[in-house]
């Protein structure tokens, strides 16, 4: 990979590890799910007027968007909104591997390796001790077992989002950009009628009518610059070089998001949430170099 796709690399990891403070900020203002909903709004128009539509069922397009954009985000936006820390929920977002691996295996029928069951094992020890912090009360950061159950619930969201993503590009190539932008079409009106029926008609107008700099700041920054911008490198960047030279570059995430949090937003962790954070990380490690480690040390002997 060259130095300059290298730096892009690194901004995207910048940008979606910042965007986790961004959406702890854009709550501060607004309900969850209005967020939400305004946050794809915003992705889908006016993209779709210069963005072809992928050439995929619409079945499967409304699948992936109620996935990968409703399911995840409804689940993380209420987790952050409840209380959970934006760094933590960087890290533990990143579950998603595990449940792609794991529907992976139920419902296409693919391998599950050593490392990948490692992995798996290690980094739920780490979920684990995160969620006891919670109950225990030995947490800094405000984490619960709900929060991190939601948090959860938004990982899978993710992962039933990658398989759908597999099955569509089984037979046939799609852009990476038309499938975002088409697909952010998919959530924006069951997001608003979540909001309508949690939030009620009183707080959206409230919400919309005195809006704040910081909250309209943080839906550009959703939007634009960690949706669009963000996907367009990635997609790029994935279609010119091998997925391996790429994709675990996605483990920096959750160090800047945790890294920003703590600058930020000053969160803090207890020694629990550290060592539970640190497992985390090293359960993520194990899956994605574990394979790679043990064959060259094979191929060594």
């Amino acid at each position: 990979m060259s130095v300059k796709d290298m730096m892009l690399a690194l901004c995207v990891v910048v940008v979606w590890g910042v965007n986790f403070v961004v959406i702890k900020l854009g709550l501060h203002d607004m309900p969850p799910f209005l967020l939400a909903g305004l946050r794809f709004a915003l992705v889908a128009f006016p993209a779709i007027f210069f963005v072809k539509r992928p050439q995929i069922p619409l079945h499967w397009l409304i699948v992936y968007g109620m996935t990968i954009s409703f399911g995840q985000f409804a689940f993380l936006f209420l987790a952050i909104k409840l209380g959970m820390p934006a760094g933590l929920a960087s890290l533990v977002l990143q579950a998603q591997a595990f449940f792609t691996l794991l529907l992976g295996a139920l419902l296409l029928a693919e391998k599950l390796r050593w490392n990948h069951i490692a992995g798996i094992l290690v980094a739920t020890l780490g979920m684990f001790m995160l969620a006891t912090a919670g109950m225990e009360g030995q947490t800094t950061a405000g984490i619960t077992l709900t929060t991190m159950m939601l948090t959860l619930a938004a990982a899978l969201s993710w992962g039933l989002g990658n398989i759908t993503n597999k099955i569509i590009l089984r037979n046939r190539k799609v852009p990476v950009m038309s499938l975002v932008v088409w697909s952010a079409l998919v959530p924006i009106v069951p997001f608003f009628a979540c909001s309508w029926w949690f939030d009620g008609e009183a707080a959206i107008v409230t919400s919309l009518l005195h809006i704040s700099l910081q909250t309209l700041l943080a839906l550009i920054y959703l939007a634009f610059i960690a949706t669009i911008v963000g996907y367009a490198i990635w997609g790029n960047l994935l279609g010119r070089y091998e997925t391996w030279r790429v994709a675990p570059l996605s483990l920096l995430v959750p160090v800047v998001g945790i890294l920003s949090a703590a600058l930020v937003l000053d969160e803090t962790l207890s020694a629990q949430e550290i060592l539970g954070a640190s497992v985390i990380i090293l359960g993520l490690l194990v899956n994605v170099f574990g394979g790679m480690v043990s064959q060259r040390l094979w191929v060594r002997t």
